[in-house]
């Protein structure tokens, strides 16, 4: 297994990652989430689901989730046969699929506990921490972290600054999924049982998510800023910039869906945007240290350079 070839199961396990997210989304907002009233089957005396549209939508997110669960696999298979073995690249493979695992069960959990909405945001927190996990192995299978290799801090500032704006951007997705847990779209539909709404009023979550949004905006927009006056590396400037686009869409997208009360397609729209900013967040993070890419190496001369060695 080539560096490339690997990084290209990494890249595909992102994607999936990505997509876990924004299914997941979809069965909730669709009003699906007891489509299938059994786990892991569908039906108690069934394993696939009838042609209604509630328990086709819950099905077909069961089947992402087992697709992704094959890639995640295949990625961790991939990481022993890759020519240059790295340790970590391994045990983050091994952490996505005990993340994966947990995420099913947490998943049929939630339907025998009629879409709880603590474990329903939990499940889109644990959702969206594989996603980090898998953006970080395919940065990582991409450059050089081994011992002695340039890993050279770009700015300490920014840097601190990419720390604040991780720790923010995890409090306004915590109080986003308190909101939603107050919000119409519990995941149920009429003829089901009525789910759980959080003791909360809807407004005052939403307060607490859109004051947080404000200042994690006002955060980017600063760090933005800093690293244009200081004409900082091209690329923290490139991913602030993008960072304070989608953050600016993001808050747009937030105001309308409330002014509109909540279409779900809007909402559907909205997770989208927080899927993105974690993809932002987390490559702001990892692009605060430079390194190199890692050399490649030729699977026939790395074999012969081990059996030299040896």
């Amino acid at each position: 297994m080539s560096q490339r070839a690997f990084s290209k199961f990494a890249l595909a396990t992102f994607i999936a990652s990505a997509l876990i997210v924004l299914s997941g989304a979809a069965v909730r907002l669709t009003g699906s989430g007891l489509g299938c009233p059994d786990w892991p089957s569908c039906y108690r005396d069934r394993l696939t689901s009838s042609l209604s549209l509630h328990p086709l939508v819950e099905f077909s997110n069961r089947l992402v989730t087992v697709v992704f669960f094959i890639v995640l696999v295949a990625t961790v298979i991939a990481s022993y046969l890759r020519v240059q073995k790295r340790r970590d690249l391994i045990r983050l493979s091994w952490i996505l699929v005990l993340g994966v695992v947990g995420d099913a069960v947490l998943g049929g959990i939630v339907v025998y506990t009629h879409l709880n909405p603590w474990l329903v945001a939990t499940h889109m927190w644990l959702s969206l921490g594989m996603l980090v996990v898998a953006i970080v192995l395919h940065h990582r299978s991409r450059y050089d972290y081994s011992p002695g290799a340039r890993a050279d801090i770009a700015s300490p500032p920014t840097r601190r600054a990419a720390i604040v704006l991780c720790g923010l951007f995890f409090l306004v997705i915590a109080a986003g999924t308190g909101a939603t847990g107050t919000g119409p779209h519990a995941g149920g539909s009429q003829g089901q049982d009525v789910a759980k709404r959080l003791p909360i009023a809807l407004k005052d979550a939403v307060f607490a998510h859109s004051a947080l949004a404000m200042v994690f905006l006002g955060m980017v927009l600063a760090t933005f800023l800093i690293l244009e006056s200081t004409q900082g590396p091209a690329r923290l400037r490139r991913g602030a910039r993008t960072l304070l686009y989608v953050a600016l869409a993001q808050g747009a997208i937030g105001f309308i869906q409330y002014a509109t009360h909540l279409p779900a397609w809007l909402v559907e729209l909205h997770v989208l945007g927080a899927t993105s900013l974690t993809i932002g967040v987390t490559n702001f993070q990892l692009g605060q240290v430079a390194r190199d890419k890692e050399p490649l190496v030729d699977d026939n001369s790395y074999e012969a350079t081990s059996s030299s060695s040896s």
